[in-house]
């Protein structure tokens, strides 16, 4: 099968998903002879039903490389769901109506468990209707909870960020300590999910060592538990570094802390670590600090792990592959050994992936539920091994502000 593949992009950003971009770019560029233009979507599925679509052709070697080296979301993303097709049939001959004026038979779909679902829902309307079209997901998220695959492109360097921004801050809090006892938290993001969390147990080297204390969303939230530990460490240490994960619950299942609801009921969550410092502070009478890591943990492109990089460049190379073989699916990581850290890409069906959401499992988890054991630090580290650092111009990163012009529309405007 011939014609031209069409790549967006979908959810959160990360340091890591223009490697994926580039992977599909350079690996089509190996095989010209069986793909015709590789084209790309401005703001996910939302650019496909606007036609809003560029092509990539007229990006030269040297900024491909660039690009793979920038963060952000070049090609745009969004927060869009299809309906299901029986709901809005519309949408669906919109969809395909696109795909056919611009010759798409492969569309590659870099996004987190909730893309992998849309990318489910086009393939069994493609199937239902004839249209020849071969969809493959290509995952990537900061917070790593893709069911079937070791780990998510895009977890690894926001992993090696934070806990390298733990790792300075506990210097910081250590070298400030006074005998009044004094506190930092940091939030992250995890909703339920508390892998970011986790990570950040890296970087104690010991016991005295940031962080003291991690929350994570699989543990439920016991408020005297948590005070007496934190008490405990600054009796000990004289100050007390906690991590919390966004989606941190009460024991009833009450998030700490929301912000805002979406039309979708969609919750931002926020706030959680400005509640833990409060109740610190108000019933301890430590001094304390809070930070959010918030957008800065998924675009710190400038301290990108290598193996990260290379995971998701090998994973946007594989779904090529997939694609021209004729195999719909999710392009997944399985891990063969931890010392040697070794891996290959393999492929996931859409319904072992699609809206599952994995967590933290009980064996990373410590016994106590405020840190991470042993095997998750066995398992974590060869994700943020190595440094592949951007090319720095004037003392910043370099980055590439990719500006490619769109494709004159084939369609009347989407909704006209």
């Amino acid at each position: 099968m011939s014609g031209n593949l069409l790549y967006a992009q979908s959810g959160g950003v990360t340091a890591a998903n223009h490697a994926s971009a580039a992977g599909v770019i350079a690996e089509e560029r190996l095989q010209p002879e069986r793909i015709g233009r590789v084209l790309a979507a401005r703001n996910g599925i939302l650019g496909v039903l606007r036609e809003t679509l560029v092509d990539t052709a007229s990006l030269l070697d040297p900024d491909l490389r660039r690009l793979r080296a920038t963060p952000g979301g070049a090609f745009g993303s969004c927060r869009f769901d299809l309906d299901p097709e029986e709901s809005n049939p519309a949408q669906y001959a919109r969809l395909f109506a696109v795909l056919a004026a611009h010759d798409v038979r492969y569309f590659l779909y870099n996004g987190g468990n909730g893309s992998m679902e849309t990318c489910r829902q086009v393939q069994a309307a493609a199937d239902a209707r004839g249209y020849a079209l071969i969809v493959v997901g290509v995952p990537k998220t900061v917070d790593n909870d893709i069911v079937g695959t070791d780990c998510c492109p895009g977890y690894g360097s926001a992993a090696k960020y934070l806990a390298t921004s733990v790792r300075e801050v506990g210097l910081d809090l250590a070298a400030m300590t006074t005998n009044a006892g004094r506190a930092f938290v940091l939030e992250v993001m995890g909703r339920n999910a508390g892998w970011l969390a986790a990570a950040c147990g890296l970087a104690a080297e010991d016991d005295s060592a940031a962080p003291h204390l991690i929350l994570l969303p699989e543990v439920p939230f016991d408020e005297a538990r948590f005070l007496e530990r934190v008490r405990d460490t600054v009796a000990r240490w004289g100050h007390c570094s906690v991590v919390v994960a966004e989606g941190l619950r009460r024991d009833d299942g009450q998030i700490l802390s929301m912000q805002d609801r979406s039309q979708k009921g969609y919750v931002q969550l926020g706030g959680a670590g400005e509640v833990v410092a409060e109740l610190i502070h108000r019933s301890l009478g430590y001094k304390v600090h809070y930070a959010v890591a918030d957008y800065l943990q998924r675009s710190a492109r400038h301290l990108a792990s290598k193996t990260d990089t290379a995971q998701a460049f090998a994973v946007g190379k594989a779904a090529v592959r997939r694609a021209l073989a004729g195999q719909p699916g999710v392009v997944g990581m399985k891990r063969l050994s931890d010392v040697p850290y070794r891996w290959r890409t393999n492929l996931l069906p859409f319904e072992a992936v699609a809206n599952l959401e994995r967590k933290l499992p009980p064996e990373f988890i410590a016994a106590d539920g405020f840190g991470v054991t042993e095997a998750f630090r066995r398992w974590c580290r060869p994700l943020i091994s190595g440094e592949d650092l951007p090319a720095f111009r004037d003392g910043l990163p370099d980055y590439l502000r990719l500006q490619l012009p769109l494709l004159p529309p084939a369609l009347p405007a989407y909704g006209a």
